[in-house]
């Protein structure tokens, strides 16, 4: 099973995220994923940000960002996951129970790829940890470290941050020291798969 975790907020995540209560698949692209959303001032106005997050290598596999919290940010993530993955049938996307997720726009993107929607409990915020660990860490290392003039500047931080630092710099225990990037590669290679 293919999972992705989805969901969206403000200056912190929301807490109403949860999860499907199924063990997360060791399978190489093939595990739980989401996409949840954050949003951040600057001067001119606040910047939203939603992110999908394939759980098996914690990798940010699709994000989106606007200075507008609608339907189509949560469809523009899911739709950039999509154009990063191959076969994608089949893969639960959980969220938050946003509006943004429960649209018809969303469930119409989900559709269209075959992929299973997936939403969390009201009130278990724990079910969304994951993406609730991410959005964390993105507040402590780029959102709080200063003010931000300009929405431009933010959404070119958060961008060098998910793609220099989070996929290519950060270790993460729970992948073995490694990092995303690092373990894909060597859980995609013929001789982790036959493992």
């Amino acid at each position: 099973m293919n999972t992705w975790r989805a969901g969206c907020g403000e200056s912190r995540t929301s807490g109403s995220e949860g999860g499907p209560g199924k063990p997360t698949s060791r399978e190489a692209g093939r595990a739980p994923r989401s996409d949840p959303y954050t949003e951040h001032r600057t001067e001119e106005g606040k910047l939203y940000l939603c992110a999908v997050k394939d759980v098996y290598s914690n990798r940010i596999v699709g994000y989106s960002i606007s200075d507008r919290m609608k339907s189509r940010l949560a469809v523009a993530a899911l739709e950039s996951a999509v154009a990063r993955r191959d076969s994608v049938a089949g893969c639960v996307v959980h969220s938050d129970r946003g509006s943004q997720f429960r649209s018809r726009k969303f469930v119409r993107a989900l559709a269209r790829h075959d992929l299973v929607g997936s939403m969390g409990r009201v009130g278990a915020a724990g079910d969304n940890a994951a993406m609730e660990s991410f959005f964390a860490l993105l507040q402590k290392n780029v959102l709080d470290r200063q003010r931000w003039a300009t929405r431009e500047q933010l959404r070119i931080a958060i961008v060098t941050w998910i793609e220099r630092t989070y996929h290519r710099r950060r270790r993460q225990l729970r992948l073995g020291r490694l990092t995303p990037v690092e373990f894909e590669t060597i859980m995609t290679t013929p001789a982790a798969q036959a493992a």
